[in-house]
């Protein structure tokens, strides 16, 4: 059997078959340049996570190695001795002045090495007692005291203005109200009412009462009230304040009234308070509140008044108990009484019926009214205020130093040279050759070469001090000396023309010269080995 094989495919179809081919090709290429692409940046961004990672590890453990070896360094402060009288007064008087202040006030007086306590919880209870006689009526506490059950407020009544069998009607309006005198009836609006009145008005012009003048004519509660005499027994009226008060920092109770369970009753029935003989007896005069608040007893009877009873009690409790006792003050709460609307009163009314008509007693009140305000303070000592108020005046002491600084600084002649000490401002570092024949330092530099001391510039002190009281020494320290200027002027103007500088050399100068004169002791100090 014979096969024959003919080939189908064509060269138009096996030239696009070669094209995709190549796409193909391209495709896989391109594709595995990406993928490999991607891999490289993904090492490259890991790589770079890892280093800032170490960079920071690496920054936070030099920062940590930096911060605990220079907590281990200690420093200390430059000391630097002045020598002028000006400002050592200075610094001693404002020392003094700190410490006077921390001592006498802060410890003293303010007792800044206790514990205290200012918001006690306390206790008043008042009562009054007396009798008056106003007329043909005696008067007790039931008529003249507000209120009845007592309390850190009481009022007592000095003088009553009491009108008697009112009722609803019309009558004259008080002389005493402004607009309220008329001559006719037209000097009188219908229907009017007067702030300072007691009623509205009807337009009748009548007779006052019993008088010959005329007032106009009101409708309102007849007849008006009128003036009243003050209780002159009302003076020796008497007020009991007692009063409780509790520490609860501390745990501390005191009261008013000095403990006495056999004659205590009678006792308080005797006496009245003296600041020195009867301390524990809260028991007042109305006359000796009212001298103490230094008012007259007459005009606050005419007017009425509002008077402050401070208790004060400041107690010290690192003493005895017997110690911590109240003091009492008095002061005029209300405005004065030579300004309008002063004084204290107010009106109450009793109210009956007779007949099937409504009357009333109509009383107006004119009185004191005492208003009892108490202020504690107790302190004990503690060891927390005291270290810390100790710690203060010692850190306030360093005051003074910052005061003579900004003085010494600023207005002192010499400012400038004090600075440059004081701060290491040496601003005259020169390079010197090293064939100059002097001796430098380890870097090669001569320092600043004069230091105060007094008022006299001398030269800075080093580990050898040259007595030149031998003249065989004063040929080596010429030739120094001579050695030392030609540098100065090889180096250049400025060091040659810096008046500490030339300041040195003349002193020098002026050594040697004082030696050979008078064959001396001549202290010459310096950097140079002179």
């Amino acid at each position: 059997m014979q096969f024959v094989f003919e080939n189908s495919i064509t060269g138009d179809e096996a030239g696009v078959l070669k094209q995709e081919r190549e796409r193909e090709r391209e495709t896989l290429t391109h594709d595995t340049s990406l993928e490999i692409s991607a891999n490289k940046s993904l090492r490259t961004s890991h790589l770079n996570r890892q280093l800032i990672n170490s960079e920071i590890t690496m920054g936070l453990l030099q920062f940590i190695k930096d911060y605990f070896i220079g907590f281990l360094d200690y420093e200390t402060p430059k000391v630097m001795v002045v020598k002028n009288k000006k400002l050592g007064v200075i610094y001693r008087g404002v020392q003094f002045l700190v410490i006077t202040y921390f001592i006498w006030y802060v410890f003293i007086s303010q007792k800044a090495y206790q514990d205290s306590e200012t918001r006690p919880e306390n206790s008043v209870y008042t009562k009054m007692k007396g009798t008056a006689l106003q007329g043909d009526h005696v008067l007790d506490m039931v008529e003249y005291v507000r209120p009845s059950e007592g309390g850190d407020v009481i009022s007592t009544i000095l003088r009553r203005v009491v009108t008697h069998n009112q009722r609803q009607g019309t009558c004259a309006e008080h002389f005493t109200v402004p607009n309220a005198n008329c001559s006719k009836d037209s000097d009188c609006i219908s229907g009017k009412v007067d702030f300072d009145g007691n009623g509205q008005r009807t337009g009748r012009c009548v007779p006052y009462y019993n008088q010959t003048f005329k007032t106009c004519e009101i409708q309102t509660w007849c007849p008006i009230e009128d003036y009243a005499p003050a209780l002159a027994e009302a003076i020796n009226f008497t007020v009991y304040i007692k009063n409780a008060i509790h520490f609860p920092k501390f745990k501390v109770f005191r009261g008013n009234i000095k403990p006495n369970k056999r004659n205590g009753q009678k006792y308080l029935n005797k006496c009245h308070y003296n600041e020195e003989k009867h301390p524990y007896c809260p028991i007042f005069r109305l006359g000796y509140i009212a001298e103490q608040a230094r008012e007259k007893f007459s005009e606050l009877c005419r007017t009425g008044g509002v008077i402050g009873v401070f208790i004060n009690w400041k107690c010290d409790l690192d003493l005895d108990p017997s110690e911590c006792k109240p003091t009492y003050s008095f002061r005029r709460l209300d405005l004065r009484k030579n300004l309008p609307s002063s004084g204290y009163n107010f009106r109450f009314a009793k109210y009956y019926s007779k007949d099937g008509e409504e009357f009333r007693t109509l009383i107006k009140a004119f009185g004191i009214r005492l208003d009892v305000i108490v202020h504690g303070n107790a302190g004990q000592f503690s060891i927390i205020p005291t270290i810390i108020n100790t710690v203060t005046a010692m850190t306030s002491v360093g005051i003074c130093s910052i005061i003579c600084d900004w003085i010494m600084l600023t207005f002192i002649d010499k400012n400038a040279i004090y600075s440059g000490r004081k701060f290491d401002d040496c601003k005259s570092f020169m390079k010197i050759p090293v064939d100059s024949g002097i001796e430098l330092n380890s870097n090669g530099e001569i320092p600043c070469p004069v230091q105060l001391t007094g008022t006299e510039m001398v030269l800075t002190p080093t580990e050898s001090q040259i007595i030149a009281n031998d003249l065989n020494l004063i040929q080596p320290m010429k030739n120094k000396l001579n050695k030392l200027s030609q540098s100065a002027k090889h180096v250049g103007v400025h060091y040659a023309e810096n008046p500490l500088f030339l300041s040195t050399l003349n002193q020098v100068n002026n050594c040697i010269s004082y030696t050979c004169k008078h064959n001396n002791k001549c202290l010459a100090s310096s950097n140079y080995n002179l």
